[in-house]
């Protein structure tokens, strides 16, 4: 049976990482997160180069190679590498996650995506809000308030159309259940819309997942694709589930 437990990042968060930036029907967990905060910014930081070659491992080399790349450093996100192509690839951390997630504060949790322009504009502005309240010392309860207020104040934004990521990378590592990447694919972000009303959860025979962010206003459409980045076989490629 195909697998449609697709949801983000995101987004992470990212995001969505990443928000979602990641798969967050695996993430869901029954048991309740408390509120706290970030202890350290120190366990979350990577080695630069790695860094880069992990969030550029997110898209297909004729995305990523062009690419701008952002890493975390220990006031926030910075250019690595500037880009010539309009996308963005940055490396998800938890703090995309709902609050009441256990692992939000995970440091080994790590969702690479790379960003069409558009998703840069308009989606990645949410994950690096998230990030300077996370750093801030906000709690998990704080920044998703946060994020909230500022959509309906019209300070943060929606996807604007075109709004498209890749999470392709063999190098991530999403949560516990998966310990490591999950499968690769493509998600498009649109105005807020009942997943039924795409096909999503209609049957196993439809060949994508959705997901309605109701935090970030939106729906994610999530697509499988059949390789990696690296352009070697996925575990759907090869029947896997």
């Amino acid at each position: 049976m195909r697998n449609r437990k697709f949801v983000v990042f995101a987004f992470l968060s990212f995001v969505v990482m990443i928000g979602c930036w990641t798969p967050r029907r695996i993430q869901a967990q029954d048991k309740s997160a408390s509120s706290t905060t970030m202890a350290s910014i120190d366990p979350y930081l990577m080695d630069r180069d790695t860094e880069i070659a992990m969030a550029r491992s997110a898209g297909p080399n004729s995305v990523s190679s062009g690419a701008k790349v952002l890493v975390l450093g220990p006031h926030g996100y910075e250019t690595a590498v500037e880009g010539k192509n309009g996308f963005v690839c940055v490396v998800g951390r938890s703090w995309d996650l709902p609050k009441d997630n256990p692992a939000f504060w995970d440091p080994k949790i790590h969702g690479p995506i790379c960003l069409s322009a558009p998703g840069a504009r308009s989606f990645l502005p949410i994950y690096l809000k998230k990030t300077e309240l996370a750093i801030a010392g906000r709690s998990n309860a704080q920044i998703e308030e946060s994020i909230i207020d500022g959509i309906a104040k019209g300070e943060l934004p929606t996807p604007e159309p075109g709004s498209v990521s890749y999470m392709m990378s063999k190098q991530g590592y999403l949560n516990a259940f998966v310990k490591g990447p999950w499968l690769p694919h493509v998600m498009v972000f649109v105005p807020e819309i009942d997943p039924k009303a795409l096909g999503s959860d209609l049957g196993d025979d439809v060949p994508l997942g959705a997901h309605e962010e109701k935090i970030g206003r939106y729906t994610t459409i999530e697509v499988p694709v059949s390789n990696w980045s690296d352009g070697s076989p996925s575990p759907l490629k090869g029947g896997g589930h």
